[in-house]
């Protein structure tokens, strides 16, 4: 290109060093692969005294509420092997169905009933304003 000495077409010709590119993409991946294999499979047990926390607290059933939410949180982190042991338990009926984009919505309502819209409320929000 005519007067361009230093410009953007000599810079473009230069080669790219994919070799050490590769090496920093393995050496990233050799860090992630050791960090995610220190993390232990379960973590570790929280103590909480929930005791403690009941006879102390001023609301009545407060502590109950927050207890049963951080057993579901800890169920939502569970370790990867009990996700995929959950997972393999699907039931045969998900296994065995039809691909979605070949169902109807009544193939849909049938698999999943969840899905079903109802007929008092067919558009969303699918229940009354108020409940929001």
């Amino acid at each position: 290109i005519e007067g361009s000495q230093n410009g953007w077409a000599e810079t473009s010709l230069k080669a790219t060093d994919w070799i050490a590119i590769a090496n920093s993409v393995k050496s990233w991946n050799e860090t992630l692969a050791s960090r995610l294999a220190a993390i232990p499979e379960k973590p570790p047990a929280r103590a909480m005294d929930w005791a403690y926390y009941k006879a102390n607290a001023g609301k009545a059933g407060l502590v109950d509420g927050f207890e049963r939410k951080c057993e579901k949180l800890c169920l939502v982190f569970a370790s990867p092997k009990t996700r995929t042991e959950e997972s393999e338990k699907k039931p045969e009926k998900m296994k065995n169905i039809i691909p979605f984009d070949q169902m109807t919505i009544e193939d849909l309502n049938q698999v999943l009933p969840e899905t079903k819209l109802d007929k008092k409320y067919p558009c969303w929000p699918h229940g009354p304003i108020e409940s929001l």
